[in-house]
């Protein structure tokens, strides 16, 4: 499922929750909650893939460039012999066989490039996708770690702030 579409979800679900009086808190179902965080943890592994795709839809451009390039350094040789058999023109056909492969070595090496910025657009784009959902997560968790009582929320916050798991619960009082 889209990532984009779990946190509309979520925000729907923040919307839909009851306002407690004289508080800016809110009220929401736990189960739905903890189904939606279940179904985003299983969402970002397709994310993770799509950036592969990428990367791998890199490796074939490059795969392809350097077939063309071979391809053409093998004719530029193959024409660069039928020359070199015609005693007049041996050395315009160096210069030819020389030109044709250093256009070929630059083609490869601008095929590489734009493949290369291509996957780094991709990865950054997808990077600040991440970001992005990311710090939409966590405002919800300090959303509804705000409701919590005092000392429950100040632990719970500072997990979230420290990027750790929130201190279990033990309590019976839940």
């Amino acid at each position: 499922m889209d990532i984009l579409h779990l946190i509309d979800r979520l925000e729907e679900l923040f919307n839909e929750g009851s306002s407690l009086p004289f508080l800016k808190k809110v009220a929401i179902d736990e189960d739905k909650l903890l189904d939606l965080i279940d179904q985003l943890r299983l969402s970002i592994p397709d994310e993770i893939k799509k950036a592969q795709s990428v990367i791998n839809q890199k490796e074939r451009v490059l795969a392809q460039a350097q077939e063309e390039a071979n391809r053409t350094v093998t004719l530029a040789k193959e024409q660069a012999q039928k020359l070199v058999e015609k005693d007049v023109i041996v050395q315009d056909a160096r210069m030819v066989a020389d030109e044709i492969i250093r256009k070929a070595t630059e083609e490869t090496k601008v095929i590489k490039i734009e493949a290369d910025q291509y996957a780094i657009d991709s990865l950054d784009h997808l990077e600040i996708e991440l970001t992005k959902i990311l710090a939409q997560v966590r405002n919800g968790m300090i959303t509804l770690k705000e409701s919590q009582p005092a000392h429950d929320r100040d632990q719970s916050l500072e997990s979230i702030y420290n990027n750790e798991a929130p201190p279990s619960d033990e309590s019976p009082e839940k």
